[in-house]
Parts: structure tokens; sequence; C-alpha cells
């Protein structure tokens, strides 16, 4: 009986050796996967910002060249408005401006509301005011020259005449 005794003593020790050696590996996986989905987190985290410095880097490199651009632009638009008795050239020049205009709009760049609008220092650069009665405080009367801006980034302030 003695002997019994001892191989069934032997057994629950061999039982209990593998219960801890399964309860280390499984505590073993557990830090495992924790560290993995600590480097899976990190990993995504530094995709997005990634991709938030390249957008940035993106809308920075359009606007500088939007901006050496945007004289151009002014140029034509100005063409346009001069009278001519060549109606065809005239068009000629509307068609550019428009295709110049759609270019930009493909962009995600966009003119910057001026006349009525509130006087917005982010937006406007001021290089008159005037006094009239008939226009609201900071009102916005006349465009000297047009502004443009990529979402929140303005690529070139509108320069403005301010009423009162």
């Amino acid at each position: 009986m003695a002997e019994a005794e001892k191989n069934e003593n032997e057994e629950v020790k061999e039982e209990q050796q593998e219960v801890n050696e399964l309860q280390q590996v499984q505590q073993e996986l557990e830090e495992i996967t924790d560290r993995y989905k600590r480097v899976l987190a990190e990993f995504e985290n530094h995709k997005k910002r990634s991709q938030k410095e390249r957008d940035s880097l993106y809308n920075m490199i359009l606007a500088d060249i939007i901006e050496n651009m945007l004289p151009i632009l002014d140029n034509l638009e100005n063409a346009v408005k001069v009278e001519t008795k060549d109606e065809e050239f005239k068009k000629g020049i509307e068609l550019v401006v428009k295709q110049f205009q759609d270019t930009l709009k493909a962009k995600g760049v966009e003119e910057i509301k001026t006349v009525g609008e509130t006087f917005d220092p982010e937006l406007h650069e001021a290089v008159s005011s005037v006094q009239d009665d008939t226009k609201g405080e900071k009102e916005i009367v006349q465009e000297y020259r047009k502004g443009y801006r990529i979402g929140t980034k303005v690529i070139r302030h509108s320069m403005v005449v301010v009423a009162n």
C-alpha cells in the first residue's frame, strides 16, 4: 500500500508540475499578447501621425506653388475686364481663367469671401477704411485683391476696404 501511495503522490506532483508549467506558459502568452497589442497600437498611431504629416507637407507645398501662381490669375482676370474689339480673344482668355479656377477648386483652393462680409484679420488685410452710415461696423465694402485659402490655411489674404 505504501507503494500505491508513493505512486499516487508522484502522480499528484507530476500533475501539479504540469499545472504550474501550463500556468507559466499561459502567463508568458498573456505577456506576449499584451506586448503585441501595445506594438500594434504604437504602429497605428505612427501611421496616423505620418499620414497627418504627409498631408500637412502636401498642403504647405501646394499653398506655396499656388501663391506663386496667383498673380498670373490676377492678370488674366484683369485682362478679361479690359474692353477689346476681338471677342474671340476675350472668350479665349475667359476660358483660360475658368480652367485656372477649376484647377484651383479641384485642389481644394477656395476664394475668401469679402464684399458684404465682416472684416476678419485672419482672412482679410484692410488697406483703407471709409465712413458709410448705410454699412455695418467692420463691413467690407470693396475688394482690391482676391484672397485664397486651402481648408483653414490662408494662402493669400484679401486686400479690402472696410466701412466705419
